[in-house]
C-alpha cells in the first residue's frame, strides 16, 4: 500500500499550475474523501497500537513508524462519525503544521490528478463546525475534502496567543492605518490568523479562497485609492479551492495595480519546493503554519514599515 505515494518527486511539476493531486479514501460510513497528497508522507496497514489513556478519545493509541512514535487518529471520530473498525483498517501518515501523525481510516482508494477550479467550497448553509472546507466530484461520485487543520487543532489544541516579549515592545497609537487581506479556505486558519492579527491592532478582511481574493483586489484597484494604501499585505494559504496560493500571487504580480502588494504565503505543507516556488511565482516570502510569534515576526516588519518588501525573497 506505501507504493500507492511512488514518484511523488514528479509531482511537485504540478505546483504552480492550479492543480493537485488527491489520495482518496473511505471511512466506515462507506462516503468517499480526500487529503492532498502533498500533506501525505506513506499509507501503511494498521500497525499494533499502544493505547495512551490519558490521550484526547479520537487518538486511538500510538506506534512507532521509522524510528519516530506517532499517534494515530481515529479520522471517522474525529469528525463526528462512527469509528473506524480494526480489521484491516489503513493508517495514512501525513505531516503538516509541523507535526507527523496518522490517520485511521477504512480503505484507501487511489490517487486522481484533479485542477483547482473543480475545487469547490461547500454549499452556503453548511455546518459552520464542519470538518469539510472543499468538495469535488470524481467519476461522478461526490469527493469530500476533510479540514485536517481543523481535527488536529481539536486534538492538540489552538496556538498559543503572541508572547508577552512581543507585545509589550510593540507601540500600535502611531494612528498609521493598517489592514491585511488574509486568504485561508480553513475555517480554523483564518480565525487563527485574525485572533492573531487583533492582538496586534491590525484589522483584516478575510476570504476562503483565491478566486474571491483576486476579484476583491481587482474591485479595490478599480476605486480612487492605490491598493497598496488600503492594504498593508496579502498573507495567503497556498492549498484553495477555484486557485490555489501560488496561482493568486503570480495575478497579483501579472496586474500593474497589485504588483507591489506584498504577498506572505503561510502553509500547512512545507518543503524545499515551497520555497522554490515562492521565488517562481514572485512572492515576498513563506512561513509553515502555525506559530503565532513566528507570524508576528514575519509580518511586523512588513505592517511598520521597514521590511524587504521586494518580490521573491523566500523564508
Amino acid at each position: 500500500m506505501s507504493n500507492i505515494l511512488d514518484g511523488i518527486n514528479r509531482r511537485t511539476q504540478l505546483v504552480g499550475k492550479n492543480r493537485l493531486e488527491l489520495l482518496m479514501f473511505r471511512l466506515e460510513d462507506g462516503e468517499l474523501y480526500g487529503i492532498n497528497v502533498f500533506k501525505v508522507r506513506e499509507v501503511i496497514n494498521c500497525p499494533q497500537l499502544t493505547t495512551v489513556h490519558s490521550a484526547n478519545p479520537v487518538v486511538r493509541g500510538v506506534t512507532n513508524v521509522r524510528d519516530r512514535t506517532i499517534s494515530v487518529i481515529d479520522l471517522g471520530l474525529a469528525i463526528k462519525g462512527p469509528a473506524i473498525l480494526n480489521d484491516d483498517s489503513y493508517v495514512i501518515i501525513t505531516e503538516f503544521n509541523r507535526s507527523i501523525q496518522g490517520f485511521m481510516v477504512h480503505t484507501v482508494e487511489r490517487i486522481v490528478n484533479l485542477k483547482w477550479e473543480d475545487i469547490r467550497l461547500p454549499p452556503e448553509g453548511a455546518d459552520t463546525d464542519s470538518y469539510i472546507n472543499a468538495v469535488t466530484s470524481v467519476d461522478g461520485e461526490l469527493v469530500q475534502l476533510i479540514d485536517v487543520e481543523h481535527v488536529l487543532t481539536e486534538v492538540v489544541g489552538s496556538p498559543a496567543s503572541v508572547s508577552s516579549a512581543i507585545t509589550d515592545n510593540l507601540s500600535i497609537d502611531d494612528g498609521k492605518h493598517r489592514h491585511v487581506l488574509v486568504v485561508d479556505d480553513s475555517r480554523i486558519a483564518r480565525s487563527q490568523i485574525e485572533k492573531t492579527l487583533k492582538q496586534i491592532g491590525v484589522r483584516c478582511t478575510a476570504l476562503n479562497d483565491g478566486k474571491s481574493a483576486l476579484a476583491q483586489l481587482k474591485a479595490w484597484a478599480q476605486e480612487d485609492m492605490p491598493v497598496t494604501e488600503r492594504i498593508t499585505m496579502v498573507i495567503s494559504d497556498i492549498e484553495m479551492p477555484e486557485m490555489d496560493g501560488y496561482t493568486l500571487t503570480s495575478e497579483i504580480r501579472r496586474d500593474p495595480r497589485l504588483k507591489d502588494l506584498y504577498v506572505l504565503l503561510h502553509s500547512s505543507l512545507s518543503g524545499v519546493f515551497n520555497e522554490s516556488m515562492v521565488k517562481k511565482v514572485g512572492a515576498n516570502r513563506f512561513i509553515p503554519k502555525f506559530n503565532t510569534d513566528e507570524l508576528v515576526q514575519a509580518i511586523l516588519p512588513v505592517l511598520y514599515g521597514d521590511g524587504d518588501s521586494s518580490p521573491s525573497r523566500a523564508a
